[in-house]
């Protein structure tokens, strides 16, 4: 039981549990309260520094703002100046641009004038070298028109002998053999670039030794010696060569064999004073050929510092025509010398005729003149017999006198 304010109250009564509870719940709130409160009190002195902070942090972010506005400003103010610059820039350039361009128009006009020029006169001395080359021209052409035929015949040779490869083959097995072929296709080809006194077959040198060929140019380059005795016995075996072990050693003989035949060419064949300072090494084959220039570029350079210069047919023609050609200036020029030489003779004798002129003129001159004194003799004549013939005997004037002696001949 509970007593309050002479009250007495039951605590099995349900309102007074609940009254009590009420109570109770009222003092936990107003504790909660009381509780919450100082916990505000404490946020609030944790919170002023933070305040503060802040606050500060707002003042920094308002002058960050005012300083990217003053930045924004500058920004504008750069972008402006170089906005500006950029034109004045522009404008400078494209004045430059019009300057230059002019320049180069007037230079290009210049230039195209005299290139026109040029060329007018190119065109003109052109026609004056094609006008007196016609007849050479003329010759030269059914020259090649006949070389052409040889070379359309020597075709059909080669398209008949195109069968015969295996006999070929036979003949080239035998170094002696295959020697004298080379020498044959040599033969045929100088037979048909040059004529026949330009060049000589197994000449000795002063050293003893015989060359195969020898061409008879004028100095310089002087007499060229052309050996056709090349090694196609490792350029078999280089062909022949199966196996990495086989091509190697194949490979090392081919470089040794030719670079001896270069040496022994350069040594033999090329004499100071006697013969020309390189030589020339034939190849019967153009596959040989080829395989060294594009397999061997050591070989072929060996070859132009030892002055021996390696050709096939094909380039052993284009070779001897340029020496036919040395060969043709230099006949020209003898037969200048001999016509210089009969100009010369020309010239004297025109100059015995005008002396043998001037000195018929003279004996002319002086027939003339005996003939106008003996006009004068035989005036002076007649008038003395008209004279004679009226019986005037009178004396002659001295003038007519001196005549008269003068037109006497002497004695």
């Amino acid at each position: 039981m509970i007593e309050i304010a002479e009250q007495s109250y039951a605590l099995s009564d349900p309102l007074v549990i609940a009254a009590l509870a009420g109570s109770a719940l009222v003092l936990l709130v107003l504790l909660l309260l009381i509780m919450a409160v100082r916990a505000a009190g404490r946020s609030a002195a944790l919170t002023a520094p933070l305040v503060q902070q802040v606050g500060a942090l707002g003042q920094h972010v308002q002058r960050l703002g005012q300083g990217q506005e003053q930045l924004r400003g500058g920004l504008q103010m750069v972008s402006d100046t170089q906005a500006t610059a950029q034109a004045q820039v522009i404008q400078t350039v494209e004045a430059r641009l019009a300057t230059v361009q002019q320049q180069m128009q007037d230079r290009l006009a210049d230039n195209a004038l005299r290139s026109a020029r040029s060329l007018a006169e190119m065109q003109e001395r052109m026609k004056e070298t094609l006008h007196g080359s016609s007849k050479q021209t003329t010759t030269s052409l059914t020259q090649l028109q006949e070389r052409l035929a040889a070379i359309d015949k020597a075709q059909d040779n080669i398209t008949k002998l195109s069968g015969d490869v295996l006999s070929l083959q036979d003949i080239l097995s035998n170094k002696q053999t295959r020697g004298a072929f080379g020498e044959i296709q040599l033969r045929d080809i100088l037979s048909k670039a040059l004529p026949a006194d330009s060049y000589a077959w197994q000449p000795t040198l002063s050293n003893g030794k015989r060359a195969d060929c020898m061409i008879h140019l004028p100095n310089p380059p002087g007499p060229i010696v052309i050996d056709s005795k090349f090694p196609l016995e490792a350029y078999e075996a280089l062909r022949a060569a199966k196996t990495e072990p086989a091509l190697k050693d194949a490979v090392a003989k081919m470089k040794v064999a030719v670079t001896k035949h270069i040496a022994d060419i350069s040594e033999k064949y090329i004499l100071d004073g006697e013969t020309a300072d390189g030589a020339l090494m034939f190849l019967p084959s153009e596959a040989v050929y080829a395989e060294l220039h594009a397999n061997f570029p050591e070989l072929v350079r060996k070859g132009f510092d030892a002055r021996v210069w390696i050709v096939s047919p094909t380039t052993c023609m284009a070779t001897l025509n340029t020496m036919r050609a040395i060969l043709k200036d230099a006949r020209m020029r003898e037969q200048a010398g001999a016509i210089r030489k009969t100009l010369k003779q020309l010239h004297r004798d025109v100059e015995l005729v005008v002396t043998r002129v001037g000195k018929l003129d003279t004996h002319f001159r002086q027939a003339r003149e005996d003939l106008d004194g003996i006009g004068t003799a035989a005036e002076r004549a007649g008038k003395r017999a008209a004279r004679l013939d009226s019986f005037d005997f009178a004396e002659l004037s001295p003038e007519e006198e001196a005549a008269v002696t003068l037109s006497r001949p002497k004695p």
